[in-house]
C-alpha cells in the first residue's frame, strides 16, 4: 500500500488537532509533523521528506500560499482556510483540494482520495516511463537512478540506501521488498539487508560477496537460494 507521508500548518491548535484526528483516520496517510509555524514548517521540509501538506492560508508571517510558492519543490498541497475569498487565488497555485472551514471527516477524506489518487498517478508514471531507469524521491528532490549503474541496495530500518557507481549513494523511504519488485531479474537478494546485482560481483567466497570495496554477506536463510543461483549460472557443473 502506498503510504503518504503529510504534515500539517495551521496556526490554531484546535485546527491541528482536528488535522491530526482526521489523519489517524486515514490508513494511507502518515503524520510527519504538526507546526503552528509555517517557517518552521519549511524547515522540517528541508530536513525530511514530506509527501503532502495540508496548510491554511491565513497565517501572520508567512501564508500558506507564500509557503508554498516559496518552496524550491513543494509537495502535494490540500489548503485548508476558513475564507472562501481565498479559494479562487488559491487555484493559481497547484493544489490537490481545497478545504473549506469548518469541514468534516467526508470532505477530509475526499481530499485524501485525491492525494492518493496522485500518488499512485505518480508512481505508475515513475515504474512505466523506462525500464532503464529507476525515479525515487531522495528527500527534498526526486533523483532519476541508471539501473545498470546500481552496484547493490542496503535495507535500514524504513529506509534503503541505493549504491551506485562512483561511490554515489541514495537514501529512498521503500522497503526491500518494494524495491526489489522494481528490479530486474540480476538484482538478487542475499541478505534480509542486501540486494545486490549480480552483473558488479567481483567474487564470491565464503558466504562472502565481493562488489567494489564492500564485503556483503550472504544470510542464512537466503544460502540454499543463493547456491542455487550459483549452481545454475556457474561454469563449474
Amino acid at each position: 500500500m502506498i503510504q503518504i507521508r503529510c504534515m500539517a500548518v495551521d496556526d490554531e491548535p484546535i485546527a491541528l488537532e482536528k488535522l491530526e484526528n482526521y489523519i489517524r483516520r486515514i490508513p494511507f496517510l502518515e503524520l510527519v509533523a504538526l507546526c503552528e509555524s509555517p517557517v518552521e514548517a519549511v524547515q522540517i521540509m528541508m530536513e525530511q521528506r514530506v509527501d503532502a501538506l495540508f496548510v491554511d492560508i491565513n497565517m501572520p508571517d508567512l501564508n500558506g500560499m507564500e509557503m508554498v510558492s516559496s518552496l524550491p519543490d513543494p509537495p502535494m498541497v490540500v489548503f485548508t482556510t476558513a475564507y472562501a475569498e481565498y479559494a479562487a487565488e488559491s487555484y493559481r497555485i497547484p493544489a490537490v483540494d481545497y478545504l473549506l472551514k469548518p469541514f468534516d471527516f467526508t470532505d477530509f477524506q475526499r481530499a485524501a482520495g485525491r492525494l492518493l489518487k496522485q500518488a499512485k498517478l505518480f508512481n505508475d508514471t515513475a515504474t512505466a516511463s523506462d525500464e532503464d531507469y529507476l525515479l525515487v524521491k531522495d528527500g527534498y528532490k526526486y533523483v532519476n537512478i541508471c539501473i545498470a549503474d546500481i552496484l547493490y541496495i542496503q535495507g535500514m530500518r524504513d529506509y534503503v540506501k541505493i549504491y551506485t557507481e562512483g561511490k554515489k549513494s541514495v537514501i529512498v523511504n521503500t522497503s526491500m521488498t518494494q524495491i526489489k519488485e522494481k528490479l530486474p531479474a540480476c538484482f538478487l537478494q542475499v541478505h534480509r539487508s542486501w540486494i545486490v546485482n549480480i552483473k558488479k560481483v567481483k567474487e564470491i567466497e565464503r558466504m562472502r560477496i565481493v562488489i567494489g570495496e564492500e564485503r556483503i554477506p550472504v544470510g542464512d536463510s537466503y544460502r540454499q537460494q543463493f547456491m542455487e543461483f550459483l549452481r545454475l549460472h556457474s561454469l563449474d557443473k
